[in-house]
C-alpha cells in the first residue's frame, strides 16, 4: 500500500516536471517568435525609410533611394538641384542656360552637355550612368520609353492645363517634388520662403516708391520676317503672377486660355492698356520698339509712351524658370519701376 502511494507521488512530480517544461518550450519558441518579427518589421521599415514616392505628370514613382547622379533635360529643372545644393552630372543645352538663366548659383565646370532641349543625345545620357533622369514631358513624350531603358525618369510639365493650376503653382509643386527625390525638403522649404521674403521687401520699396499706379502689360518682343511680333502675358503667367505676388496688378485681359501663358497681338491691341505701365523684353539688337516701330502713330500715341511708362527689360529675363529665376525677375521688374521714378 505504502509503496503504491509512493509510486503515484512520484508520477504526480514527473507530470508537473514536464508541463514546466512543456510551458518554457512554448514561452521560449514565442518569445523567438516574437523577436524575429520584430526583426523582420524593423527590416522592413528600414527598408521602406529609404524609398521615396514622388509625384509627376505620369503619376506616382516609387523611387528605392536618392539618387546621386541626375541628368537634367529642361533648364528649369537644372535650376531647382542648384537651388536646392545638388550638381546634375548632365544637363541639356548647357550653353542656353548660360544665356538665359542669370542666376547666383552657378552649373559646375564637370557637368557634361548631353544634347539640345528637343532632341537629348540618349548615347550621352547612357555614357553618364544615371540613377535619375528628369525632363519635360511636352517635350520628350515621344522618348519617355528610350529615356527610361536609360534609367528611371520623371517628368513634369511646366505648362499646366486649364482648371488644374498656375504655372507658378507648377512651379512651386514641381520644386518641392524634386527636393524630396534629393531628400531636401527642408532646404526647398527656406528657398520658398526665402523668396516670400523677397517679394514683401520688393512690394514694401515700391510702395515707398509712392508709384501712382500699380496696372501693368508685360510684353516680349522679336521680329519674325521683318514684322514686329508682341506677345503679351495673361494671368495664367508664371511672370505676371510674380508681378502680382509684388504688388501690382495686370492690366492685360483677353478671352480664352493660352498654356503657355501669352497672346500674340498686334501694337494696336495695346491701345486698351494705355494707363498701365508697359514692360517690355527685347533683345538688343532687335527691339522693335526702337526700330520697327519707331515713328508709328499706333505706337507712339500710346498713353504709356508719350508720359514715359515704358520699361525695357535686360535681354536675357528670364520668365519660365524656377524659385531662383522668379527672384531675379522680381528685382528687375521693381528697378525698372523705381529707377524710373
Amino acid at each position: 500500500m505504502k509503496k503504491r502511494i509512493w509510486l503515484l507521488f512520484l508520477g504526480l512530480i514527473l507530470g508537473l516536471l514536464l508541463v514546466a517544461c512543456g510551458q518554457n518550450e512554448d514561452t521560449s519558441e514565442s518569445e523567438t517568435d516574437t523577436d524575429q518579427t520584430e526583426t523582420e518589421t524593423e527590416e522592413e521599415e528600414t527598408s521602406s525609410s529609404s524609398e521615396i514616392t514622388v509625384t509627376d505628370m505620369y503619376g506616382e514613382h516609387t523611387i528605392e533611394e536618392a539618387p546621386e547622379k541626375i541628368v537634367v533635360l529642361e533648364w528649369v529643372y537644372a535650376e531647382n538641384l542648384l537651388a536646392l545644393g545638388v550638381q546634375p552630372v548632365g544637363m541639356a543645352d548647357i550653353e542656353g542656360y548660360n544665356s538665359w538663366v542669370n542666376i547666383d548659383a552657378e552649373l559646375s565646370d564637370d557637368v557634361v552637355d548631353v544634347g539640345t532641349r528637343q532632341e537629348p543625345n540618349l548615347e550621352a545620357i547612357s555614357e553618364l550612368e544615371p540613377d535619375l533622369i528628369i525632363t519635360a514631358g511636352f517635350r520628350h513624350e515621344a522618348i519617355m520609353d528610350s529615356l527610361n531603358d536609360i534609367t528611371q525618369t520623371l517628368a513634369f510639365n511646366s505648362y499646366p492645363e486649364e482648371g488644374t493650376m498656375t504655372q507658378y503653382e507648377e512651379m512651386e509643386t514641381t520644386f518641392k517634388e524634386m527636393a524630396k527625390v534629393v531628400g531636401k525638403t527642408d532646404e526647398a522649404e527656406s528657398v520658398l520662403q526665402n523668396l516670400d521674403s523677397s517679394y514683401e521687401e520688393i512690394e514694401q520699396e515700391i510702395t515707398d516708391a509712392e508709384i501712382e499706379n500699380n496696372q501693368f502689360v508685360l510684353a516680349q518682343a522679336f521680329s519674325s520676317d521683318a514684322a514686329p511680333v508682341i506677345r503679351l502675358f495673361k494671368d495664367n503667367a508664371m511672370a505676371t503672377e510674380i508681378m502680382t505676388k509684388i504688388g501690382l496688378e495686370n492690366a492685360y485681359e483677353s478671352e480664352g486660355f493660352q498654356v503657355y501663358g501669352f497672346d500674340s497681338a498686334s501694337v494696336e491691341a495695346l491701345q486698351n492698356f494705355q494707363d498701365a505701365h508697359f514692360f517690355y523684353i527685347v533683345q538688343e539688337d532687335d527691339n522693335i520698339f526702337e526700330n520697327q516701330l519707331a515713328g508709328n502713330p499706333a505706337w507712339e500715341g500710346l498713353g504709356f509712351v508719350e508720359e514715359n511708362r515704358t520699361y525695357q527689360l535686360p535681354g536675357d529675363t528670364w520668365t519660365f524658370g524656377g524659385p531662383l529665376s522668379a527672384k531675379v525677375f522680381a528685382e528687375q521688374i521693381k528697378e525698372a519701376l523705381v529707377s524710373a521714378e
